[in-house]
């Protein structure tokens, strides 16, 4: 058993992740949260080909021309998920949404589109009647007779009017953009250092100050998850696993021209990610939406979370507000549960600290003046300004460069989102400065260029070894270029699942098996 006093330090941890989830969760009608998705919704849970698990966006290290966003699908890959293994869905639009203006309305999109061209009679088979195989041989390139399914994309940008709806402008990015396949193993890709070189690095595509990445990838975001088992009933012995560890997901990494983000000279732009799936009228309709981390998984309840996945901030403001008060966000639930169970004092009502931290912005960070109350991910695009000093819980800890103005790989937006929840930006006990969940960093390192994320796990690899427990891992020091700071491990700790959300997860789909593959053309820039 754990001394009471750790036990109260988890429980405390617990509700900072939850004080995240409520900021967004507080603005109104279900919007797109921008982070840590993974299975947070009853109808999308069964759909994980379009369930968007998480959203990042920072400014590029050593880069200064541009901004970088990532996003990460279908959760839980597990990497010999085979024979059809993990393609993206071709009836759907992935987006990335960016607010220059802080009026809560869409002014730029970037929509990615997937295609799976056919090849209904493979090179070659071991019987001449075609194969069941995702390849028939050792792949060495993008373009290997070897490689049986292939898919491409196509990236456009789409500017929309003032009221965030009609559209002003659209043009093509890249076409016909090819992605890095899933990672079936070593015998059939070589390994992970001949993977990245010739099928990952090789789907990287430029144009100007655009870069583009899309394929599997290690599942960059580190948790432990067994939360949602009634908060460890209690005993939080078992904390500090990242549950995570050894699965991949489908990211899309773009990089994008700072220039025209910064819409008549704002400083602050917002973020979220949204998937529009194409319904039997042939008609898109948005499924999933991310901006900040864990708002639907853990503040949205039960019966409004597929809402809350359909809609965009703009409408934010009244869904589940009272006139000018939120109560998901002015008296949130999770510090009271805590409080009760394991004995930590909530913080006093009303919480005038969240609403303002996470539907506005951070005073001297990511705040802009007249800014319309809604959840996106918030990034000052001009935060290469503020010193380097890499802290894994960003802005909290004196990282300015870190979540929550905007959100980097490598940021502990659990233990961040506990201790906020739990009092940290006002008068609190010193025990919230330690709260943490145990899991302080992902269980492989990322890459220090583009796109950043880690190669994805090989199928080969059994899954015990590879998901060994990330705090063994070295922490990497890439984004913004500082050195790593972790000023203890903090106490282990428990985020929400006290609540009773862990009747939230629901049983996950199967993959849609889709086969494809032949010759195609080199990406090129529009």
């Amino acid at each position: 058993m754990i001394p009471s006093k750790k036990r109260r330090a988890g429980a405390a941890t617990a509700a900072g992740a939850v004080l995240i989830a409520v900021g967004i969760a507080g603005l109104g009608a279900p919007t797109a949260s921008v982070a840590s998705s993974h299975r947070e919704a009853p109808l999308i849970a069964g759909d994980p080909e379009y369930d968007n698990t998480d959203v990042y966006a920072f400014n590029t290290p050593k880069a200064d021309d541009s901004v970088t966003v990532i996003g990460n699908w279908q959760p839980f890959e597990e990497p010999a998920g085979g024979p059809n293994f993990y393609p993206f869905a071709t009836d759907a639009k992935f987006d990335f949404n960016v607010d220059t203006n802080q009026d809560a309305k869409t002014d730029i999109t970037y929509t990615y589109t997937f295609q799976t061209p056919k090849t209904p009679n493979p090179a070659k088979s071991f019987t001449g009647n075609g194969t069941f195989l995702y390849n028939n041989g050792l792949v060495k390139s993008l373009e290997s007779k070897n490689l049986l399914f292939k898919q491409i994309y196509t990236l456009t940008k789409t500017t929309f009017a003032a009221d965030g709806k009609t559209v002003a402008g659209s043009s093509v990015v890249f076409k016909d953009a090819r992605v890095a396949p899933s990672y079936v193993g070593k015998a059939s890709m070589g390994s992970p250092a001949a993977y990245k070189k010739n099928l990952r690095d090789k789907a990287i595509v430029s144009a100007g100050a655009y870069r583009s990445f899309a394929g599997q990838a290690d599942d960059p975001f580190f948790l432990d998850l067994r939360v949602f088992d009634l908060a460890y009933g209690g005993d939080l012995s078992e904390v500090g696993v990242d549950t995570l560890a050894g699965y991949n997901v489908n990211t899309i990494a773009l990089q994008i021209p700072r220039s025209e983000l910064n819409a008549k000279g704002n400083k602050t732009i917002g973020v979220w990610s949204t998937t529009s799936k194409k319904n039997a009228d042939g008609k898109f309709v948005q499924v999933s939406r991310l901006g900040q981390p864990l708002v639907n998984e853990v503040v949205i309840p039960y019966q409004l979370k597929d809402a809350f996945n359909s809609i965009n901030p703009v409408d934010d403001a009244g869904a589940l507000s009272k006139g000018s008060d939120i109560p998901v966000l002015t008296n949130p639930e999770l510090p009271k549960v805590l409080e009760a169970i394991y004995k930590i004092p909530a913080p006093a009502t009303p919480r005038k600290d969240l609403v303002q931290v996470f539907l506005q912005g951070v005073p001297g960070v990511n705040l802009v003046s007249n800014t319309t109350p809604s959840e996106q991910l918030r990034l000052n695009i001009n935060t290469r300004r503020f010193p380097d000093k890499f802290q894994k819980n960003g802005v909290i800890a004196g990282d300015r460069n870190g979540f929550p103005n905007g959100r980097r790989l490598q940021d502990d937006v659990l233990d961040s989102a506990l201790q906020v929840l739990e009092g940290k930006l006002g008068k609190h006990p010193a025990v919230v400065d330690t709260l943490g969940d145990g899991v302080n960093r992902n269980d492989v390192s990322f890459s220090s260029v583009f796109p950043y994320v880690a190669v994805p796990h090989s199928g080969s690899a059994a899954k015990g070894a590879a998901a060994k427990n990330s705090t063994a891992a070295a922490h990497p020091t890439l984004l913004n270029g500082g050195n790593v700071s972790e000023p203890g491990n903090g106490l282990p700790v428990m985020p929400i699942g006290l609540i009773g959300l862990g009747a939230l997860a629901m049983v996950g789909g199967v993959v849609l098996a889709r086969r494809g593959g032949g010759a195609l053309a080199s990406p090129s820039a529009a």
